[in-house]
């Protein structure tokens, strides 16, 4: 196992343009079209991510707590290149491979085939490479007969299938996923499980961001807790899972009483 593999997140913070139009009543404009053209909407910088910061090495597996909004999807899609830091510093030292949103990238109109190739060769293949994994990614996604198809005739259930055994086909030393999945027919979700496991115990590092708290005891070694876009504990798992549900019921707790008291 490399020495050399490594996540590292510096003083990372993340700023994302907003676009807000002014309000005004219909009587007072010369109509939402006329008002949209000469009054365009104010560009407002929001900070979503701010003083991020961890160090993880060969056998580290990160859990990613966090309420909705948090932060959570946004600072994977960080750590996997999507979004450039505004500031601090990403340290990334290893191939890295992400199972965000798996039908990201595929044209619709292109083939079931073309889209393997053009996603594999997105995804760093040479067209070699890419041209060497279509029959397996084909055979795991259960669409060999659908080769030539175009994808806009797939199910969803299908083109999740095909994301999912391309995204999983080639194994990576950093794995950055948005859920364990879970979703989908019984059988393809059994074996995209153990397929899952597999890739898990391959990695040398994984980050996973998911609400399932047994699975992130299981699998995670480390954890962060996201709040308002910066981290409000970090450490070991068990402690942070910890404030997370003291969190929680925090909230669930102002909601029943304002609940009780419009009632």
């Amino acid at each position: 196992m490399s020495q050399d593999v490594h996540l590292r997140a510096q003083g990372l913070g993340l700023d994302l343009p907003l676009y807000a139009q002014e309000q005004r009543s219909i009587r007072a404009s010369l109509g939402v079209l006329l008002q949209a053209a000469l009054r365009p909407p104010k560009r407002i910088m929001r900070t979503t991510l701010d003083d991020i910061n961890f160090d993880l090495g060969p056998g580290d597996r990160l859990a990613v707590l966090g309420r909705n909004g948090a932060g959570k999807s946004t600072l994977l899609k960080v750590l996997v290149g999507a979004y450039p830091p505004t500031r601090g510093q990403l340290s990334v030292a290893g191939s890295r491979q992400a199972l965000l949103n798996l039908s990201l990238g595929f044209n619709s109109e292109a083939t079931v085939v073309e889209n393997i190739l053009l996603r594999g060769i997105a995804m760093g293949l040479k067209a070699r490479q890419a041209h060497a994994i279509v029959d397996e990614v084909l055979a795991f996604a259960e669409l060999t007969e659908k080769a030539g198809d175009r994808l806009r005739t797939l199910s969803s259930g299908q083109r999740m299938r095909l994301g999912f055994s391309l995204a999983t086909n080639i194994e990576n030393e950093i794995l950055i996923m948005d859920e364990w999945i879970g979703t989908g027919d019984a059988g393809f979700v059994e074996k995209a499980q153990e397929r899952i496991h597999s890739r898990v115990n391959d990695a040398q590092i994984v980050v996973l961001a998911s609400h399932n708290f047994g699975l992130m005891q299981k699998v995670c070694n480390k954890a962060i807790l996201l709040e308002e876009g910066r981290i409000h504990m970090g450490g070991d798992v068990e402690p942070v899972l910890g404030e997370f549900r003291a969190l929680l019921r925090r909230e669930a707790a102002v909601v029943a009483a304002a609940q009780s008291g419009g009632a």
